[in-house]
Order: structure tokens, then sequence, then C-alpha cells
């Protein structure tokens, strides 16, 4: 059984995985993703019809961003856990198909035709379903509508991906925006009708980071209205002897429940790949017991988690293979799912707190070492004249921002030796598991202000952009005019989502690597590149030189 997928950059020599994904997803996950991304599509048929009648949509708007985020590379890699998102499909489509052809009649209305989405229904079965999503392979679309237009269709499906994850992340801690919702279905009807223009591709696209951009606050405001604005935090990144858990993924809601059920139980918790920003939330570094930070990046997982000597727990997307070394001490919750991991549905964590208590845990302190944390757009703010008068006076020349996603495709040390051939007369800011390249070597300050300033998760995206704005305003002048230099990594949808943000800002001479998208065509590059001189990765003493002068 064959599969067709290039939505992230790890994919087999740059170009597409054909018999499985390098991620481990097997061809009959694929199938299923692509299935359920038609299913987006046919829901949104209707909803978005629905919206125009001013009728209700509320569960059409939860399954499709909770379906999009399903998709997303490294997050459910069990196809049994798709078949619920088959019968809610059917259940909503029915049920929205019934209220909107009778709401139309009403007005007299008539829907145009083709309208094939909206009327797909799933198969009962797993072996039928990926017989049917044959008919929705990306290599169908290639064949009909070539590799330029299919690419621009995946990149706006991609960016609807990532945004979906923040959507989703926003919407548990209670922040939402019915627009955002509005859009979601209004941009997939759109991909559902096979849109071949490349302006009107190009587009929708760039009107996705806009909307991206309002989903970033919304998660913004969620995480600092519920856990307080991050504040610069020591973090220490060494063990210490006792019970341990190991909290990865996003998920700041399931570090807290998990943080609040093993209170007073004698387990140190730690804080795993993009999880680490959570130290600097005053409402989570309150807890005693969240003891520090283990690991790194998501791509080292299999041999981090086979070293840690408690249970771990996986909140969101960034899952890999598990050993069978460990397989019986990780749990998933939320979307995230493996096939033979124990799932956690109800957010009751005692199945993984008696793993931690069962288990060895460290049985002797580590050298202590630690790194600080917690550079939001609040802490950087709250120096930003400090920071103005040292670029006034010469002190700081450049800012650099060097971040994004990680992974495991050589090629990405280019980040970690941008960052040491940095000036030492710049300051670099940086976020994402991308700043695990070099989070940890020693950059010192200037003038008390550190050389290195740690933004936080991916998904705080907002705050770097809030802080290049106000660092526009203060030197009355544009994001692009500034001494600011973008140099970033990206590996899935998320960076995707951010990436299409900064170009609906406006923001030009963006470095992306270590290897551009299989999605994005030459022609539509040149596009890119003569917009927005949108530019590959060289080397980090090339680029430096360039962008140094």
């Amino acid at each position: 059984m064959g599969m067709f997928c290039y939505q992230c950059e790890q994919t087999v020599r740059g170009t597409g995985c054909t018999m499985k994904g390098v991620c481990g997803k097997e061809p009959e996950v694929s199938s299923m993703i692509d299935l359920l991304v038609a299913c987006a599509k046919g829901a949104s048929r209707w909803a978005h019809r629905a919206r125009e009648l001013g009728l209700e949509t509320r569960e059409a708007d939860l399954f499709v961003v909770e379906a999009l985020f399903t998709t997303v590379t490294n997050v459910n890699f069990d196809p049994k856990r798709y078949l619920p998102f088959m019968e809610r499909f059917k259940r909503i489509t029915n049920d929205l198909m019934t209220r909107t052809e009778a709401a139309a009649v009403k007005v007299g209305r008539k829907f145009e035709q083709p309208f094939d989405l909206a009327f797909f229904k799933p198969a009962e079965d797993l072996a039928s379903l990926i017989v049917q999503s044959e008919s929705f392979a990306i290599t169908k679309r290639k064949e009909q509508n070539g590799d330029d237009v299919t690419g621009l269709q995946e990149t706006l499906t991609y960016g609807l991906k990532g945004m979906a994850a923040y959507a989703d992340h926003a919407k548990i801690l209670g922040q939402e925006d019915d627009s955002v919702y509005a859009f979601f279905h209004e941009a997939l009807d759109f991909l559902a009708a096979n849109p071949t223009d490349v302006n009107t591709l190009l587009g929708m696209i760039l009107r996705c980071g806009g909307v991206n951009l309002r989903v970033m606050e919304l998660l913004d405001a969620a995480n600092t209205g519920i856990y307080g604005h991050p504040e610069p935090t020591k973090v220490r990144v060494t063990p210490a002897k006792g019970k341990a858990m190991l909290v990865s993924g996003h998920d700041l809601k399931d570090l807290d429940a998990i943080l609040k059920q093993t209170e007073g139980k004698g387990i140190n918790v730690y804080t795993h790949g993009e999880m680490l920003p959570c130290h600097s939330y005053p409402a989570l570094k309150k807890y005693k017991h969240l003891a520090g930070n283990f690991g790194g990046a998501w791509q080292d997982q299999q041999k981090e988690f086979e070293a840690f000597p408690g249970s771990i727990v996986m909140t969101t997307n960034c899952i890999q293979k598990p050993k069978d070394s460990y397989k019986n001490r990780i749990f998933t919750t939320g979307l995230v799912a493996w096939p033979g991991v124990h799932h956690i549905a109800d957010k009751n964590f005692a199945s993984a707190i008696e793993m931690a208590l069962s288990s060895e845990g460290f049985t002797a302190d580590a050298e202590e070492k630690y790194i600080t944390v917690g550079f939001g757009r609040n802490a950087v703010m709250g120096v930003a004249d400090k920071v103005i008068d040292a670029v006034k006076a010469g002190n700081i020349k450049h800012f650099f921002l060097i971040g994004g996603c990680d992974g495991a495709k050589p090629g990405r040390n280019y980040y970690t030796e941008f960052a040491e051939k940095v000036p030492k007369n710049s300051v670099i800011l940086t976020l994402a598991c991308g700043k695990y390249r070099f989070n940890k070597l020693e950059f010192g300050d200037i003038g008390g202000i550190p050389r290195l300033l740690d933004v936080g998760q991916c998904n705080d995206a907002y705050s770097a952009i809030k802080i290049a704005s106000a660092l526009a305003d203060a030197f009355e002048c544009g994001i692009n005019d500034l001494p600011l230099s973008l140099i970033l990594s990206w590996y899935e949808q998320k960076a995707v989502c951010i990436l299409l943000t900064l170009l609906h800002l406006g923001i030009k001479n963006i470095r992306l690597g270590p290897s551009l998208p299989a999605f994005v065509t030459p022609p539509v590059l040149k596009i890119l590149v003569e917009k927005f001189n949108i530019m590959p990765t060289r080397t980090a003493e090339e680029d430096l030189r360039t962008i140094m002068g």
C-alpha cells in the first residue's frame, strides 16, 4: 500500500513520503488524514452556507478545528482513533444539511453545483474508509491541476492545520472568536471547490496569515490571562533525586492539572520540549515540585524518554514511535495518540502518577545547571527603554530572531553555528523548539541585557511580533527598517501558518531552512521572492556576511 505526503520538512528526498512517513506514519494513517481533511472540507461546505443564512454551526466549528489539528504531523498515529471523527462528520453534516436546506427554501435560495464533498458519506469500517480515501489523495489533484496549483492549495491547507492547533489551544483555555471559525469554513469551502487561479489562491493564503495573527492573539490572551505574564525565570536543566514525571507537548492546562494531581505525592515534575517555557508563568512556577526541564527538542525523545526513570505524558503533537523500553511508561492525552499507548481521555492522570510512583526515579542529584527563560513581550517591553538606549548608544547593533520548529534532518546545525557566530554586539531572540540548538550556550549580556532572550513556545510567536512592532514604533519606522533579521527553521504546519502571518504583515527578507517546502514549487517561490524576498538559508558565514553588510 502506497501513500503520498509532503506536509513536513523531513519528507523523503525533500519531495514526499510514498511508502511510509519519515515521521513514523503508516500508509493507512496517511489515508485517514487525506480522508479527514476531505471531511473537514465537506462539513465546511454546509457550515459556510448555514452561516450565510444565520444558522448556528457550533458543532461544525469544533469538528473542523479538531479534525485539522488531528492531521498535523506527529499528532495521531492510531488509525482507529480517526473513526469517531467520521461518525461526527456524518452526524454534523446531516444536521446542517437538514437545517440549511430548510432555511434556503424559506428565502428562495438554491445552492450552486457541483457540491460533491457536502454529500460525501464515509464508510463504516477502516478498510473501506481507506479505499474511499484514494479519491482524495494529493496525487489525484497533482495529476489534475499540476504541481503549482496543488502546492498552493496545500499551502493553504497546511496553514489552516497550523492555525487549527493554535485555535484549539486557545479554545481549551476559553478564548474564541466566531470570525475565526467563519474563516475556517470559508477557506475550506473554497478549497473544496478545487480553485485553480494562482492569484486567488495566494490571496486566500495571505488572508489565512492575517486570521492566524488573531488566533495567536487569542492564545496569548488565554495563556497570560489564566497563568500570568511570563517572567524571566531560572530553570534547572539537570535532574534531582526522587520519583519523576515528564510532561511534553504544548498544553499548559494539562501541565496545570498534572501539577495539581501530583501535589504532595513526592513526585518531581519535569518539562520536556516545548513545555520548557511553562516554568516562567507565575501560576505554574508556584508549584514547588515543578522541578526543572529534562532533555531537549522532540526529535531526541526516543533517547531521552528511554533514559527518563519515570512516567511520561504527551499532551499534544510531537510524539515519535515509542521504544519498547518505555512504551509502558508513556501516556497520551487530547488529540495525540499512538497504537498500543495508554490514552488518558478524561484528564485524570492517576495511571501516569501510579507509574511514576512505581518507577525507580532519579537515584541521585545531578550537578545543578540552569538556563533562563521567560522573556515574553511583557518582560521585554518592561525594559524596552534600556534596549532602546543601548541601540541609540551603539551598544546593540542588531537583533536576530533565530527559532522555529526543530527536526532531525541533517543541516540543522546551521542554527547552532549561526547563533555562535552572531556578533557580540547583537541580541538573539528565540522561540519554539529550535532554540534547543543553542539555548544552553553562554551568550553573556550587553549592559545587563541578556544577549539571548527566550520568548517561549512556537505558540508565543505573537509575543515576538509584538516586540518587533514595539521596537519599530520606538524608532518610528517599519519592521522591515529595523536592524532585525529573521532566521527561521520549519518542520510542520504550525511553522507554516506563522510564516503566512509574517508574510501577511509584509515582513521581508526572511531566511528559511534547512530546506524549503516541497509543496512550494519553483514558480510559486519566484513569486514569494519577488514580493517578500524570502530566501533559503545558505551557510552561517555567508548569511551573516550578507546581513551585516
